[in-house]
């Protein structure tokens, strides 16, 4: 990227966080209702709870974080836009692939785990791409929770287990990552 003024440069750096902590914040409310289902109890009421407020209190600090100025701007290769849209387009299909799998062998309880591991993956070219470090420990723990949640349905346990856990595990670490990312550089 040809930067023109370390102002402009330290101003994207302020966007793309503020837009970072948007869409972490946002799938972890996803995953948290995905996770929350899997709780016994009163379902959907409990899986609201769970997302809303910690998902409101991740929104808050996040924006509150990024409302100071940058003071490390990023440095974006050549193209990471395009390289972003690749990535996410991989993503997407292959989120698509592991539901279609999943479904065409009866075998539905592999979704979270399998696209808890896609979503984990597709967070260490993002790294590179955004300049964030914290995407590379976001892959690192998403991944690591996919493989987990493999291996817990691999050892018999429950459904709904496997999903609370890969549920409320993706989203405290989106949510975490959410928070850092506002709040360190």
């Amino acid at each position: 990227m040809t930067m023109t003024t370390e102002a402009e440069c330290l101003a994207l750096t302020r966007t793309l966080r503020r837009r970072g902590v948007y869409v972490l914040t946002a799938f972890g409310l996803v995953w948290a209702f995905a996770g929350g289902s899997g709780l016994p109890g009163p379902g959907f009421p409990a899986a609201v709870a769970l997302g809303v407020v910690p998902a409101g209190a991740t929104l808050a600090v996040g924006l509150r974080g990024t409302a100071r100025e940058a003071t490390r701007p990023v440095r974006l290769p050549e193209r990471w836009a395009r390289g972003i849209g690749v990535v996410n387009a991989v993503e997407a299909g292959a989120i698509v692939a592991v539901i279609a799998v999943s479904n065409a062998s009866g075998h539905q309880e592999w979704i979270p785990a399998g696209v808890c591991l896609v979503v984990g993956l597709h967070f260490f070219p993002l790294a590179r791409l955004y300049d964030q470090r914290q995407y590379g420990w976001l892959a690192v723990a998403l991944t690591a929770l996919g493989v987990l949640a493999a291996g817990l349905l691999a050892a018999g346990a429950a459904t709904e287990t496997v999903r609370a856990v890969t549920g409320l595990g993706a989203a405290l670490a989106l949510w975490a990552t959410a928070v850092h990312v506002a709040l360190r550089e």
